[in-house]
């Protein structure tokens, strides 16, 4: 498949182009600046399309098969550029996905957003943002699957993986690395659709978590 991936320059999303290709599709990633793109050949890419979230980018979807949302201004920005990128970037892209009858649909989301209250006040905005990021795409036509990372490293791929609706206490963290497998995992499984799930490093292969969603 041809997997539009928005965002690609983030730091998951990375790992994703690769992790995409190794599974024989041919990862698309939209980025904001061409000069971007030589280095996200090399980590996998097919493809670069040059568009911003901020403005019109309904020409990254033309002859794309899956949707992958990886953007994120990030939890530290202020609430303006969070609304902009992560709620109403992600309506937009969930719209236009629609709008071309492209049904596969995978939201790179959050753990915290269960309960945004609950949440860091710092990152109550960036929370709320993903929440309604997520409630959009469930309310959508397309076949979608919400991951929820919990906190991110920078550590190698171990690999394996817990996940769970809602984790009532976050005692570990996930790598970029594992959370790109994830979703590379995910793509082109059926049974997958419609779930939403938080993830977090543990002990059992990606594969299998994954086949028994």
């Amino acid at each position: 498949m041809r997997v539009l991936v928005v965002g690609a320059n983030g730091k998951v999303a990375r790992y994703l182009l690769s992790e995409l290709k190794n599974k024989g599709h041919e990862p698309v990633a939209m980025v904001r600046n061409e000069e971007q793109g030589p280095e996200l050949r090399e980590r996998g890419a097919s493809d670069i399309v040059v568009a911003n979230l901020e403005e019109d980018f309904s020409h990254a979807f033309a002859s794309i098969d899956a949707v992958v949302f990886a953007a994120g201004s990030g939890p530290h920005t202020g609430a303006d550029k969070t609304i902009l990128i992560d709620l109403w970037g992600a309506i937009k892209t969930i719209q236009e996905a629609e709008k071309r009858g492209i049904k596969r649909f995978i939201m790179v989301s959050s753990v915290g957003t269960v309960d945004p209250d609950q949440g860091p006040m710092n990152m109550r905005h960036y929370l709320v943002a993903k929440r309604l990021a997520d409630d959009e795409l469930k309310r959508s036509s397309l076949d979608y699957t919400i991951v929820r990372p919990g906190p991110l490293s920078n550590e190698e791929s171990t690999g394996k993986v817990t996940v769970s609706p809602h984790f009532s206490e976050i005692t570990r963290s996930i790598t970029r690395h594992d959370v790109a497998k994830v979703i590379a995992e995910l793509v082109d499984q059926q049974h997958t659709i419609g779930k939403t799930f938080e993830v977090l490093n543990g002990d059992t292969p990606i594969a299998k978590v994954v086949e028994q969603l």
